[in-house]
């Protein structure tokens, strides 16, 4: 029987995809792990690796074919022992068209509503019998599990997965078998994640828009992946989140002396620094301690319970073309400056070529936009869901300020941090902006 290989679901919220290449051809004979096509998500580019082993029949979608929906046919494999030839005549419908550029107005009405927020889960189980996470969640598996467990009355929900981005594979449903599987639908799990809105309130439609403007006057750029989820993030953070603001100054003058001294010693490596820090690799630490100091504001929000973090993993805004990724230093806490460094210039390099993977970007428990290297003196940012905070950082300036009754001059840098005030009160999310000023003003706390 022919083996469909599907458009697999690479994050949470991806709905589409682009098919930008593939690695095999057809009549390559394919083994469980071997990578097979590279996706492009609106994040970055990712490598597809084979769930199932046979022998490509047909490669049904086109390389470099757009908007490709998750789920859909992309190839056939024949299993093993079965008619190359037969397979391939009998795979499924043909393949989706390459999207075109879609006219807005079309766009508008198939928008989806923004979907809710991912809750950091536990690890999954080994491979056995296990409840589904939630009532209505898509289970992902391969045709021939889906198949296995169709004959032997198990249902796939009570599977837990192996496979790529837990996908449930031929050896999950065997596993299940042998140890007597769940035959019936388990009881849906305590509700965990937020709920998105119902729906999110459109905007002005294009008619009423384009009316304003002189006929010719301009032209409609369609909205790309990237641009289209970050609006439906932002949309969906500031219907669902109660935002809170907290701002102060710090000075900078003692951080950036040190940052200095530690740069002028740093060794030799390759013909050049082993590191060289900056003031934002020193804001992650600051901030990291921060919550290390403060646990109660380093948690996240979910209608039945309040997630508290056991370490601080810091997302840190990058931009790039078309929009913007927040890649993650984990346990930022825990490392030296100089690895926070050295990591972010990687993942910063990385982000820029459109290169991280799902989990370098996905989680972290919040995030730090700096905007001072554009000159920006403060500003607020949006919180990142299922984060609870956000850092706004903007430029360090000379000001005058007044010590021990006398006017000086110092370099202050601004600070604004966005709270979701369902978990992290005035108070709370006060008493963590000024732990983050202390590693600041007195950054040797940031090297014991």
């Amino acid at each position: 029987m022919p083996i469909n290989i599907t458009m697999p679901a690479l994050s949470p919220t991806m709905e589409e995809g682009n098919l930008a290449k593939w690695l095999v051809k057809e009549g390559d004979t394919v083994k469980s792990g071997d990578v097979i096509a590279e996706i492009e998500t609106d994040k970055a580019t990712m490598e597809v690796e084979a769930v199932d082993e046979g022998v490509v029949a047909k490669l049904v979608v086109p390389a470099g074919t757009e908007g490709v929906k998750v789920n859909a046919l992309i190839a056939v494999l024949a299993a093993d022992g079965e008619d190359v030839a037969a397979a391939a005549s009998g795979a499924g419908s043909a393949a989706p068209a390459p999207k075109a550029a879609e006219a807005p107005k079309a766009e508008a009405k198939s928008e989806a509503a923004p979907a809710p927020a991912a809750a950091p889960a536990a690890a999954a189980p080994a491979p056995a019998a296990a409840p589904a996470a939630a009532s209505g969640n898509r289970t992902f598996s391969s045709p021939l599990a889906r198949r296995l467990a169709k004959e032997a009355g198990i249902d796939l929900s009570a599977i837990a997965g192996s496979g790529p981005h837990g996908r449930v594979v031929k050896s999950d449903v065997e596993a299940a078998v042998s140890g007597g599987g769940a035959k019936a639908a388990p009881a849906a799990a305590p509700q965990a994640a937020a709920q998105a809105p119902a729906a999110a309130p459109k905007g002005a439609s294009d008619e009423t828009v384009l009316k304003l403007f002189e006929p010719g006057s301009y032209e409609l750029v369609p909205h790309d992946g990237m641009r289209k989820v970050i609006a439906k993030r932002l949309v969906e953070s500031k219907q669902t989140v109660p935002h809170f603001y907290v701002t102060v100054d710090c000075e900078l003058d003692a951080l950036l002396a040190l940052r200095a001294q530690l740069n002028d010693v740093a060794p030799r490596k390759d013909g050049g620094a082993a590191y060289k820090l900056s003031v934002n690799d020193m804001v992650i630490k600051a901030m990291a301690l921060a919550l290390r100091d403060v646990p109660d504001a380093n948690v996240s929000w979910t209608e039945a319970n309040m997630v508290k973090h056991k370490h601080a993993d810091v997302g840190v805004a990058v931009s790039i073309p078309g929009g913007l990724i927040t890649p993650i230093i984990r346990k930022a806490e825990e490392k030296t400056l100089s690895a926070i460094s050295n990591e972010m210039r990687d993942l910063g390099k990385r982000a820029k070529d459109r290169k991280l993977k799902p989990e370098e970007y996905q989680g972290g428990t919040t995030s730090v936009s700096n905007m001072g290297m554009m000159g920006v003196k403060n500003f607020a940012a949006v919180i990142n869901p299922p984060h609870a905070t956000i850092l706004a950082v903007g430029a360090g300036e000379q000001r005058v300020i007044v010590r021990k009754g006398e006017m000086v001059i110092a370099t202050v840098m601004s600070v604004t941090l966005s709270t979701d005030h369902r978990c992290v009160d005035g108070a709370l999310g006060a008493e963590l902006l000024q732990a983050f000023k202390g590693y600041i003003e007195n950054p040797m706390g940031m090297l014991v």
